[in-house]
């Protein structure tokens, strides 16, 4: 039986009571009572307007189908539909243009393209290793992936093997060469790096296999070392805003056979990450958000540790220390060893139980969110912990889900609210806005003007923005296979149409330009070949799914240069709105039975491989193997596409109830095979009808239409309660 402690109006979960009492309040100045009386304040001013929102997206849903319906088999009239959505109140008028203001923003968000994690904060382990993903090794990110084939000899074994390790000394070299050269020769010709003063600074020089010494061909990329006594021990090199550290050590089995000594090269990798509330996390009552702030917090105060075995050993893992330099002018300076965070919070859907209002009504999660996870960043800026995340004294909270002008604003002011309660500078909550519903898309630019003082990101979120898509068109006609998706002019504009927006906005210098998520974490060769469009695109920022896919994404940062690539993309017109407003329906073309079966079995194996381990073991981002055994990072917004595409042909004849039933059954016998090596697995396919995992699955289908929005959480929730809940009936 869950406990509560009543304050004022509210009713409170007495675990998350104590977090906020014992481990957050404590160093803030701020009385854990004087907090919740302004909880329950905030709560109760804005809660109801939180559910009219909700209401409105319903209302013009609603609308939206039944205008769809009217016109069955009858063609689009794309004016008609714009006017008509004018009319609802769907799609707002443009105003005149402006530029955003957001004032002390880090310079890892304004300044600095590179890389950006997204991990969810739940998982200590996790998120200290993305915190920590600041800085990674390109010997190691290369040697370990496919970008270094393992023909003539190059395998990756359980030994080192010098054959490879040539390969990637000759990559990063030829990598080198072409980002930070010398005035000439190569790296690979280098026998020697030394210091040599040259107008009153320290210049790197370094001498050639032929004796010629030769300097940078841009001294100014030169911008810190280390000594060893008086041997160069670290060079720091700078390019298009990120750092390149060489490091050389002829005592280390490496930099002892390296013709110059260096024994690695370091690259800043994970810039910017976000420990996530959201997508990637199964928090679903307050056990599970008690961990989620809980971590936080640690992050925060930088108490944060845990303790794990891998490969035979117990690890430590905690926060990372800053990086010491010497300029060229020989002033000592630090860099960040940590990764920037942010925190994505709920969106307006989410309720919870964790705290209650009058009559035990649950309330909306996302403000439950903001309060707590602003509270504890307090720690981080009033110095509380020896590892400083902001310089600027900023707090960043990445928003999802908005549909919208009306839920940004109300976001906003929320925000605002927030920092009277906390008594923190009003602008201190800084807000990331996920661009991945069609209504924030269409609107984008009154979005961001109304975020005008606290915008810190844009991002496109093809996953979620494409079952959003599927929701909001359900009914106009079944749609084309979801790999075809990605290739349709609508999604193009959309990724387009970001940037455009965003580039009118003036967010160039100030605040991110983001782009998805590499989903094949064991497909580096083919993230580096293919992920380069992401800052082609005009993107400061894209998700990757690790660590070690950081660094290599890194290299795609190093080759463009993406504010001045910005400045050419300025120059082309806007995206079409017309093309963002045409669903990618099937039409005319008919699917013969193999391509239909085909496409259901890679939904369904895509969305049972993903919800039995949610559901069962409260795993809410993984690695799953899909239906050719190709690891694939997988949340909800995969989740989201795959059900609501089988929902969607289901409801257009595509598919049968009885063809769905049974190719679910099918590919769970396969799920289940692929977890044959996992102790903590619960087999679906021994009695389908007790296997909450796979009612739950099924549930997202048949469910599809009616979901709010196409949202899984809703679906996804009660089922893995119920299994929580028969868990500790077995355990009592």
């Amino acid at each position: 039986m869950q406990e509560y402690v009543e304050i004022g109006g509210i009713k409170i979960d007495k675990e998350l009571f104590a977090l906020v009492n014992n481990e957050i309040a404590p160093g803030t100045g701020i009385n854990a009572i004087q907090f919740w009386n302004s909880f329950d304040e905030i709560i109760h001013e804005f809660a109801d307007e939180n559910k009219r929102l909700l209401n409105k997206r319903d209302s013009l849903q609603e609308q939206i189908d039944a205008w769809y319906i009217e016109r069955t088999d009858k063609p689009i009239d794309n004016v008609e539909y714009k006017e008509f959505l004018t009319e609802i109140g769907y799609l707002v008028p443009e105003s005149g243009n402006f530029i955003v203001s957001t004032e002390n923003v880090d310079l890892e968000i304004a300044i600095i393209a590179g890389p950006q994690l997204v991990v969810p904060v739940d998982n200590a382990r996790y998120a200290l290793n993305a915190t920590n993903a600041r800085w990674g090794s390109i010997y190691d990110a290369l040697y370990g992936t496919d970008v270094i084939d393992e023909s003539d000899g190059a395998t990756k074994g359980t030994e080192y093997n010098p054959v490879r390790g040539t390969k990637v000394i000759e990559y990063t070299e030829n990598l080198l060469d072409e980002i930070v050269p010398f005035e000439k020769g190569s790296y690979a010709d280098i026998t020697r790096y030394f210091l040599k003063t040259i107008g009153g600074i320290l210049a790197l020089r370094a001498q050639l296999k032929n004796g010629l010494e030769v300097g940078l061909e841009d001294p100014k990329k030169f911008v810190g070392f280390n000594l060893n006594k008086d041997d160069l021990s670290t060079i720091l090199l700078q390019n298009n805003g990120l750092h390149i550290e060489i490091q050389i050590d002829q005592e280390h089995p490496i930099g002892k056979v390296h013709p110059a000594g260096i024994s690695d090269v370091i690259l800043e990798s994970a810039i910017t990450t976000i420990q996530d509330c959201e997508d990637s996390v199964a928090a679903v009552d307050a056990e599970d958000k008690v961990r989620v702030y809980r971590n936080w917090n640690g992050i925060m105060k930088g108490t944060l540790e845990t303790t794990f075995e891998k490969n035979g050993e117990t690890i430590t893992r905690k926060l990372v220390s800053d990086k010491s330099y010497t300029s060229p002018d020989g002033t000592p300076f630090t860099l960040s060893g940590r990764s920037l965070l942010l925190i994505r919070n709920v969106g307006l859907h989410m309720y919870t139980d964790v705290v209650l209002v009058s009559d035990d009504q649950e309330i909306p999660e996302g403000i439950l969110d903001a309060m707590i996870t602003s509270f504890a960043a307090i720690h981080d800026l009033q110095g509380n912990s020896k590892y400083s995340n902001s310089k600027t004294g900023s707090i960043y909270i990445v928003k999802p889900k908005f549909h919208g002008p009306e839920e940004v604003d109300m976001t906003i002011r929320l925000f605002s609210r927030i920092e009277s309660a906390l008594g923190i500078p009003h602008n201190t909550l800084k807000i990331g806005i996920m661009d991945e519903e069609r209504r924030t898309t269409v609107n984008l630019k009154e979005v961001l003007r109304i975020a005008a003082e606290r915008l810190v990101f844009i991002n496109t979120g093809f996953l979620d923005r494409t079952g959003d898509e599927i929701h909001t068109s359900m009914v106009a006609g079944a749609m084309i296979p979801k790999m075809e998706i990605r290739n349709e002019p609508w999604m193009r504009a959309y990724e387009d149409w970001n940037v455009d927006i965003g580039i009118e906005t003036g967010l160039p210098g100030i605040t991110q330009i983001g782009k998805g998520m590499w989903t094949k974490p064991d497909e580096m060769a083919e993230m580096l070949e293919t992920k380069v469009n992401h800052p082609m695109a005009g993107a400061t920022t894209a998700w990757v799914p690790s660590p070690t896919a950081a660094t290599l994404h890194a290299i795609h940062y190093h080759k463009i240069d993406v504010s001045g690539w910005l400045q050419e993309l300025a120059l082309r017109e806007r995206a079409s709105l017309t093309d963002l407003l045409t669903p990618p329906l099937l039409g005319n073309r008919e699917l013969n039975a193999e391509e239909i079966q085909r496409e259901l079995d890679n939904n369904a194996q895509g969305i049972i491989g993903y919800v039995v381990r949610w559901v069962d073991q409260g795993i809410g981002c993984s690695k799953i193997p899909d239906i050719n055994n190709v690891g694939l990072m997988e949340d909800r917004a995969t989740l989201r596409i795959s059900s609501q595409h089988i929902a969607n042909w289901l409801h257009h004849g595509i598919v049968s109830k009885e063809q769905i039933i049974n190719t679910f059954k099918r590919m769970a016998k396969i799920v289940d095979t692929q977890n044959e090596g996992d102790p903590n697995y619960i087999t679906m396919s021994s009695n389908f009808d007790e296997s909450i995992a796979f009612q739950a699955a099924l549930d997202l289908v048949f469910k599809g239409c009616e979901l709010p929005n196409g949202y899984t959480e809703f679906v996804l929730h009660p089922r893995r309660r119920e299994v929580k809940a028969k868990q500790k009936d077995q355990d009592i």
